[in-house]
C-alpha cells in the first residue's frame, strides 16, 4: 500500500498537541502550588477548572481537524487516541484538585504533595517529548523520554501504595479514608495517563523513525 510522507504539508496538529501538553503542565503545576501552599483554595481549583475547559477545546480541535484532513502526519487512530490521553492527564489533575474542595480536606498530606511533584516532572517529559514528533531526525529521542516517564509512573506507583497502607493503618476515621482514596487514585490515574502518552509516542516513533 502507497504510504504518504510522515511530515506532509499540515502542520496544525502538531500545533495541537504542543498546546495539549503546555496546558497540561500548567495543570500539573496549579496542582502543585495547591498542595503547597493550601491557601485560596478555591480560587486556585478555579484555575485548574479553566485549564480542564481549555484542554477540552483543543482535543476538540484536534478531532475536527482530523475530520477535515485528508492526508494526516501519523496514523489517524494514533493521533485520536494521543489527543484524548494528553486531555486525559488534564482531567484527573482536575479531578484530584475538585476532589480536594468539595470534600474539605484539612490540609494536603505529605504523600499527596509527593505525588504532585511527580506529576509535575511527568507532564513536563510529556512537554519536553511532544515537540520531537515534528521531525524525523527527533523521533529516537522520544524514546529516551519514554522511559523516564516509565520510570516517573513506576515512582508513583510506590508513592501510591504507601500512601494507601499508611491511610488504612493511621486513620481511624473512614470518610477520610474514603476522600483521601479517591485523591489518591486521581492523581495515579495522572501519572498513568502520561505513561499511556509515553506508549502512544513510542509507537509512533518505532512506526516512523
Amino acid at each position: 500500500m502507497f504510504k504518504f510522507p510522515f511530515l506532509p504539508r499540515e502542520q496544525k496538529f502538531f500545533d495541537f498537541f504542543e498546546q495539549s501538553a503546555q496546558n497540561m503542565v500548567k495543570a500539573a503545576q496549579s496542582l502543585k502550588q495547591l498542595v503547597d501552599n493550601w491557601q485560596d483554595v478555591e480560587e486556585k481549583v478555579d484555575e485548574i477548572t479553566e485549564l480542564e475547559h481549555q484542554g477540552d477545546v483543543i482535543t476538540h480541535q484536534i478531532m475536527a481537524q482530523l475530520h477535515r484532513t485528508f492526508v494526516t502526519p501519523f496514523d489517524r487512530e494514533d493521533i485520536a487516541l494521543l489527543a484524548h490521553v494528553l486531555d486525559d492527564v488534564t482531567d484527573f489533575i482536575h479531578a484530584a484538585a475538585d476532589a480536594m474542595l468539595i470534600y474539605k480536606v484539612d490540609y494536603p498530606s505529605q504523600r499527596a504533595k509527593e505525588l504532585a511533584d511527580i506529576i509535575v516532572q511527568a507532564t513536563a517529559e510529556v512537554e519536553r517529548a511532544v515537540p520531537q514528533l515534528r521531525h524525523k531526525a527527533t523521533l529516537k529521542q522520544i524514546l529516551e523520554r519514554c522511559v523516564e516517564l516509565n520510570r516517573l509512573e513506576n515512582m508513583a506507583d510506590r508513592v501510591f501504595r504507601s500512601a494507601m497502607v499508611e491511610l488504612f493503618d493511621d486513620s481511624p476515621d473512614m470518610a477520610s479514608v474514603i476522600k483521601w482514596r479517591e485523591i489518591y487514585e486521581h492523581m495515579e490515574s495522572a501519572t498513568d495517563r502520561c505513561e499511556d502518552v509515553a506508549n502512544v509516542l513510542e509507537g509512533v516513533a518505532l512506526k516512523h523513525a
